[in-house]
């Protein structure tokens, strides 16, 4: 013991007494604090004394690569030394200046109430909420382009804090440029989960950065105990109603697999989804003929691609006229709940708000259990 003890002293002296190119000064306590997260697993934030880090452990769905940021007060970067080669990012926090680059990011700005942070954003006509559609009016809010191409002139003329991004497969060039200038960019992998509650978890990344992280707690307990207590109210319903989903595009019929976050959706609204036992990454590609066979009686008809109207679902394809669920005209689709602009609010809201995706199946699927409750994203297809 008491040699391990010297072994120790004489390990901090060595460290001390080194020139300080890129040493830490001040050693890290031995003992790490990891936040608690209680679904997500694609992020982790990590605690030294008063130290933060946030690595991102799951970026994209192959992602073997792990991206580590050193998130900094001002006061801290003032005085600490670090190397900043160990890490993927250093990040001053809480961030004042931001570019995000889904509209999944924006509810979490919003809920956390720092929108008037955000700068800049590709695809400003695809945002539907209506306080960051405002500033976006406003002016407050730059036009970047698209995500394939971001204006990259743009973007370095407003100097961002921070840019959120995301990735399918860690090759992005203008990320790369964008890097090279000197502003962070971290990747936002809340796509990746596989299930509601952890994609909403993904609130406590934006709090850690925006130094919220409380607040970010209490959203998703609030968000989190609405889901639950609506899952628990669906058990009580007197009917299990066989549901299905998707629609053709060109000669395959896309649908979600059992395992996906859209199918656990459903088996949480305790319906009978005729493809829950399924599995596998990604949509499942049938043939219409496949689809039919199982589906041809299914009572409800989820998320017919975009299709606005039963009119245009038929003159998309006459075949669909064969599925009980068009003879009935149980049809629901979020695609006609747009803002201003056009966008679709479910891509925007759904993600942070799984409690309300919750219980617009409940409603539609159970309607006796949720009284007077009107849909948010969903409405039937007429």
């Amino acid at each position: 013991m008491k040699f391990t003890y010297i072994l120790l002293l004489l390990a901090v002296s060595f460290i001390s007494c080194k020139d300080d190119k890129g040493i830490v000064r001040s050693l890290p306590e031995v003992e790490e604090h990891n936040n608690t997260l209680k679904y997500a697993e694609g992020f982790k934030i990590s605690t030294f004394n008063d130290r933060k880090t946030l690595e991102i452990t799951k970026a994209w769905p192959k992602a073997e690569k792990k991206y580590t940021y050193l998130l900094l007060t001002k006061e801290q970067a003032s005085k600490i030394t670090y190397n900043a080669a160990d890490y993927d990012g250093v990040i001053i926090t809480p961030v004042t200046k931001a570019v995000v680059t889904s509209t999944t990011h924006i509810p979490a700005l919003e809920l956390l109430n720092v929108e008037t942070s955000l700068i800049g954003f590709p695809g400003t006509d695809y945002v539907s909420s209506e306080k960051t559609r405002q500033l976006i009016d406003n002016g407050k809010i730059r036009e970047l382009g698209k995500n394939e191409g971001i204006n990259t002139e743009v973007l370095l003329e407003l100097n961002p804090d921070v840019v959120v991004g995301f990735g399918v497969d860690g090759v992005n060039k203008t990320f790369e440029v964008i890097k090279k200038a000197g502003i962070p960019v971290i990747y936002n992998g809340d796509w990746v989960e596989g299930s509601a509650l952890a994609k909403a978890e993904w609130i406590k990344f934006f709090g850690v950065l925006f130094n919220k992280e409380k607040e970010a707690d209490s959203i998703f307990n609030n968000i989190e105990k609405e889901y639950l207590t609506a899952k628990d109210l669906a058990k009580k319903a007197k009917s299990n109603p066989t549901v299905l989903s998707g629609a053709m595009h060109k000669d395959v019929w896309y649908l979600p697999n059992g395992s996906s976050a859209e199918a656990q959706f459903l088996k949480d609204a305790n319906v009978n989804y005729l493809w829950s036992e399924t599995t596998g990454n990604g949509s499942l590609a049938l043939s219409f003929e496949v689809v039919l066979d199982k589906a041809k009686d299914a009572e409800f008809w989820l998320s017919p691609s975009y299709y606005g109207s039963i009119e245009q679902l038929e003159k998309a394809n006459a075949l669909y006229s064969n599925f009980k669920a068009f003879k009935t005209k149980n049809i629901y689709t979020f695609a006609n709940t747009t803002g201003a602009s056009g966008g679709v609010l479910y891509y925007e809201l759904g993600t942070a708000r799984p409690d309300l995706v919750l219980k617009d199946l409940i409603k539609i699927t159970h309607p006796e259990l949720l009284g007077d409750y009107e849909p948010y994203f969903f409405k039937k297809l007429k």
